[in-house]
């Protein structure tokens, strides 16, 4: 069997690596990249490849990753009997036009499920995964960290990045602090995943060999943590699988691939966001909850934001720059920024549209939807430049930094750069009143 992998540098690595790698009856002959999904480095040149040494026997060229675009000839061209669907956060709508082009080019269509590229792990796995991106994981994530830590219990974090750049050095990544980072020479999007966790003394766990990077994180951890990207599902088979909705986008929790998956496969839901969302759309969210799973168990939170000088956003002229993935394939018009601003009685929220440059400008270009905030977009050396000048043009007395990781590092303006925090506070419990509850599913006494 001759198969092709439909991808954006990420899920369908790891679904090469379970499903196909070293099997005697199929060939994955190509991957192909997703476009307008963030790759950063993985749209460049023409001969981007998946490396023979992660590809392992029966590649010894590597295996071609070529654009989307291209489906239908590369389905003739390498006379591919099927094409596998590997990538997230993207309309149902989207999936089945992808299986119309695969289908009527002769080939059949597949989506691998949980069951086919879950790994179990020797330590016990939380889960936490969203049906969107921007739901708010990372910070759920902190919270259960935390609380496990007060019952002395060893917690390591893996992280599910895109990721970019050598994909043989970054097979399984250990980072620790900034300086692990920086030799890394990671990304901005990466950055928003990894910082927060760091700054909380979490030691974190990414690469491209899952399979390998949960082995790495297990020998030092009693609990694993999985803190999913986009809406993807878990990459462990988890013992608590946990799942964030977003009434501020009430309705995608049942129209996006593969959240509802995880939707329907959660033990527990967590509705964040409640303080922005109004009552009816929460109603709808709740009321999907029910529908779909309705043995989980849903708990209410709010996603409570604060700087740490909040006078100097008071009549201030404001730029907000937010996280690039939540505004950009995300949907998300704003972000947490934007919610400072208003929250801390900034004068005006400056629209940087006409002082973007190059590909930030492609990247309004592209999404229309975008409000009067600018997405931190900073995947290549060049884009992070581009980002820079955008926020050098735009004529405002502050820069309201809404995205996770510390945007100061990265770039150099004149302009005082405030950084947002933000957390998941629950209804009616807390954290550790949740790891107490699911004890003894985490193995823990």
């Amino acid at each position: 069997m001759r198969v092709l992998i439909m991808g954006a540098a990420g899920r369908d690595f790891h679904d090469f690596n379970e499903v196909f790698r070293g099997r005697e009856d199929a060939e994955v002959v190509a991957f192909t990249r997703a476009p307008g999904q963030n790759l950063g480095a993985a749209t460049a040149g023409t001969d981007r490849r998946y490396p023979a040494s992660l590809a392992g026997s029966g590649y010894p060229d590597g295996i071609p990753i070529e654009p989307e675009a291209d489906l239908e000839s590369l389905i003739e061209t390498h006379d591919v009997d099927q094409v596998v669907f590997s990538y997230s956060d993207v309309s149902h709508d989207h999936v089945m036009h992808a299986a119309s082009r695969a289908m009527s080019a002769g080939a059949d269509f597949r989506l691998v499920g949980p069951e086919a590229m879950q790994i179990d792990l020797d330590v016990p796995v939380l889960a936490v995964d969203a049906v969107r991106t921007g739901c708010g994981k990372s910070q759920v994530t902190r919270g259960f960290a935390g609380a496990l830590e007060k019952r002395d219990v060893a917690v390591r974090i893996v992280r599910e990045p895109m990721p970019y750049g050598d994909l043989e050095a970054r097979r399984v990544s250990r980072f620790a602090d900034y300086d692990d980072l920086d030799a890394a020479g990671v990304t901005i999007e990466e950055r928003e995943e990894y910082e927060q966790h760091l700054d909380d003394g979490h030691v974190v766990f990414a690469g491209v060999d899952y399979r390998a990077v949960g082995a790495a994180a297990a020998r030092e951890a009693d609990v694993v943590l999985w803190d999913g990207g986009n809406n993807e599902l878990p990459f462990y088979d988890p013992d608590l699988h946990v799942v964030l909705v977003d009434p501020l986008r009430a309705g995608d929790e049942r129209r996006y691939h593969p959240g509802e998956t995880n939707l329907r496969m959660a033990d527990v839901v967590i509705s964040n966001k409640e303080n922005g969302a109004d009552a009816d759309a929460i109603e709808t969210v709740v009321e999907s909850v029910a529908d779909v799973n309705p043995d989980a168990e849903i708990r209410h939170a709010d996603s409570v934001v604060t700087v740490d000088h909040p006078d100097r956003v008071t009549g201030a002229r404001v730029l907000a720059v937010e996280d690039g993935p939540t505004l950009t394939h995300g949907d998300a018009p704003t972000g947490a920024g934007t919610v400072a601003a208003e929250k801390y009685g900034a004068a005006e929220l400056v629209d940087p549209r006409d002082a973007a440059v190059g590909s930030i400008a492609a990247v309004f270009e592209r999404h229309e939807h975008l409000g009067d905030c600018l997405p931190a977009m900073g995947y290549t050396d060049e884009q992070l430049r581009d980002l820079e000048a955008t926020i050098r043009a735009v004529d405002c007395d502050l820069v309201l930094a809404g995205t996770p990781h510390d945007l100061s590092h990265q770039i150099d303006v004149d302009t005082p750069i405030v950084r947002v925090n933000y957390r998941t506070e629950l209804h009616d419990a807390s954290f550790e009143a949740l790891v107490d509850r699911y004890a003894t599913d985490l193995g823990l006494p």
